[in-house]
């Protein structure tokens, strides 16, 4: 698990210190993807948590959640629309609907190893 954390750090860190800038055309592809991959981390994190954990499904889910959104951005950029935003609701609410089964999951651990 600390290797994971170091490793989200180190990238945080480098990304932050590079001189590149992403291109305008490109930023909606770049935050929906992220979107994409933390949505996913944060199911591989539940996932984890609840003993249910597998690396198959998770590249899968990452890669094609990846895919998926990109789609959404291209055909929305085709089109003339914002189809985009679709792609952000989305994620946005599978973020915080895990986001909040792993906090309800840990908050048991805590409270068993309380008593």
């Amino acid at each position: 698990m600390w290797y994971l954390l170091a490793g989200l750090l180190a990238g945080v860190l480098v990304g932050l210190n590079l001189p590149w800038k992403v291109p305008a055309v490109l930023a909606r592809y770049m935050a929906v993807g992220i979107l994409a991959g933390v949505d996913t981390s944060l199911g591989g994190l539940r996932a984890s948590l609840e003993g249910e954990f597998d690396i198959v499904i998770f590249a899968t889910g990452f890669f094609g959640n990846m895919l998926l959104s990109a789609g959404f951005v291209y055909v929305g950029d085709m089109l003339g629309i914002e189809l985009y935003l679709a792609a952000v609701v989305a994620l946005g609410v599978r973020m915080f609907n895990n986001m909040g089964r792993i906090r309800r999951l840990l908050l048991r651990e805590a409270q068993k190893g309380a008593k």
